[in-house]
């Protein structure tokens, strides 16, 4: 999909001075580093990371899919940027061990490149 003049105004450039994570395409700013939970996710193409919020993303349909770890309500998510999907978002767990996904967002790690924006004191 090519973005539209459209959806490149979308993007919203914000976290300028914090360590955060970037569409790996277009470079739209996704999440916060501080927003990571964990590494230890698998997405459809390699690894994923489980983030509590993300910006400049748009959710696709709701489906019930299966997944490593059961059935779940998820919708995928792309960025604004550039459309590229980019992960999902977690509707709904069935398995009640798995309710601490639902409401927080997979992102695929080739999808993403960590920004760290040190600062130098003068």
């Amino acid at each position: 999909m090519n973005p539209s003049a459209y959806t490149k105004n979308q993007v919203v450039s914000v976290f300028q001075d914090h360590p955060r994570f970037i569409c790996a395409t277009c470079s739209a700013v996704l999440a916060l580093q501080d927003e990571l939970i964990s590494k230890s996710f698998s997405g459809r193409d390699g690894r994923g990371y489980l983030i509590h919020s993300a910006v400049n993303v748009k959710l696709g349909e709701k489906e019930d899919r299966s997944l490593l770890t059961g059935v779940h309500t998820v919708a995928d998510v792309f960025c604004v940027g550039c459309n590229d999907r980019i992960g999902w978002y977690y509707h709904k767990a069935a398995d009640q061990s798995q309710k601490y996904k639902e409401g927080k967002y997979l992102l695929e790690r080739e999808k993403m490149v960590k920004e760290n924006n040190w600062k130098l004191d003068n």
